[in-house]
């Protein structure tokens, strides 16, 4: 099945969210932008991560679709004190303000998607690799 990957931000959509997470091979594509949530799809290729960071603000749903890695979660970057495995059709909820990040600790990609509330990215983000989300100068 071919899926169209373009941010259909503020209009209808549904989608087959498990299919579109799955089929995914950028590291961030962004699905959908409104006012107060945003959808991303991600790839996380084995012995790579999310990136540590706190969204101030903004609260994050992530479920894992495929993979396992490593959660961890803390007030301070220097202290993330939350460390939890997790495995595919599990969920992570992040509060605003707090310290996270996701570890591949597999073999094979792990694939997620997350959901921002409110929006965390430029809507139409697209970052085929990590390397390309810390070189956007319009990511934290």
């Amino acid at each position: 099945m071919t899926f169209d990957y373009s941010d259909k931000g503020k209009q209808p959509l549904v989608i087959d969210m498990e299919g579109m997470t799955l089929d995914n091979e950028n590291y961030r594509t962004t699905l959908w932008t409104g006012d107060k949530i945003q959808l991303t799809v991600m790839t996380i290729q084995p012995g790579d991560d999310i990136g540590l960071e706190a969204h101030h603000g903004i609260e994050q749903f992530l479920r894992i679709e495929q993979g396992k890695g490593l959660c961890q979660m803390g007030p301070t970057e220097d202290n993330l004190d939350f460390e939890v495995e997790v495995v595919a059709d599990e969920a992570i909820f992040v509060p605003a303000g707090v310290w996270h990040n996701i570890t591949n600790t597999g073999e094979e990609p792990l694939k997620l998607y997350t959901i921002y509330g409110g929006p965390d990215h430029v809507a139409g983000t697209v970052h085929p690799t990590h390397d390309d989300a810390r070189n956007d100068p319009n990511e934290h």
